[in-house]
């Protein structure tokens, strides 16, 4: 079994990603509603999140642990992987195939104030920004939509214009989906952007977490997809199914 985590519902975006590229395997996810969004939070608490909803998964039989989360990648990721007794798959903003995918050179990536502001984003643009005109845009509005499962719909349109029609009017060809939150929004995001190239890593990051459940020998098994929440699992349920396109059930976790 692969478990999955997040601060809420953006890393089912990674989720579908994994399930496509193995259909038969089963899945796990931690939505840690009661405390998202982890953005605003100190990295000390959303390393300490992290380290709770991953042992949480591994209590429940994951052999393998994604971190669907930008920021509690920036935040954890060395510590889980120092402390877990199985694999873990981190995510970080694509800094570098945007960096090959614009044309003039202007790219924006859109996060959460966690994650610009980290460490691991910092190297990252260091050694992969060299030459870019690099705005950086902490978008706490789109994660609440997306929480709240309002992917469509006028409010959402114009939440997501508010953020990304200023950069597209400044010339940004190429737009980086720095939070998992955001690829159920890419819809909008490319209507206030036309012609902009949209980098999403969450196939990249499911691409590897195949390729390590492959080398520990994690094998299919019914392809179910079991989900879980810190929150209201009646609320997180309802959302959540527009983010999965599909009904989904969703037990309580007490963390």
């Amino acid at each position: 079994m692969i478990g999955l985590f997040d601060s809420g519902l953006g890393g089912l975006s990674v989720a579908r990603a994994l399930r496509a590229l193995l259909p038969e395997h089963d899945l796990i996810y931690l939505a840690d509603s009661a405390h998202c969004p982890y953005g605003p939070q100190p990295a000390a608490a959303v390393r300490a999140r992290a380290e709770a909803c991953a042992r949480w998964l591994v209590d429940q039989g994951a052999r393998l642990v994604v971190v669907a989360c930008n920021t509690a990648t920036s935040a954890g990721v060395e510590q889980l992987r120092a402390t877990l007794p199985v694999p873990v798959v981190g995510m970080e903003p694509g800094v570098k195939p945007a960096a090959a995918a614009t044309r003039t050179g202007r790219v924006a990536v859109l996060a959460t104030s966690g994650t610009i502001g980290g460490e691991r984003f910092a190297r990252l643009v260091e050694r992969y920004g060299s030459g870019l005109n690099l705005r950086t845009v902490a978008c706490p509005e789109m994660v609440q939509l997306v929480e709240r499962g309002e992917l469509a719909g006028p409010r959402a349109q114009a939440v997501v214009d508010g953020y990304v029609k200023p950069l597209s009017a400044e010339g940004v060809d190429t737009l980086v989906l720095g939070c998992t939150h955001f690829p159920p929004l890419r819809p909008l995001i490319a209507m206030a952007a036309p012609g902009a190239t949209i980098v999403d890593t969450g196939p990249a990051v499911a691409a590897q977490a195949a390729r390590l459940a492959a080398r520990e020998g994690i094998g299919p098994g019914a392809g179910t997809l079991r989900c879980a929440t810190t929150g209201d699992p009646r609320a997180v349920a309802a959302a959540a199914a527009h983010v999965w396109g599909a009904p989904v059930a969703m037990e309580a976790v007490r963390q």
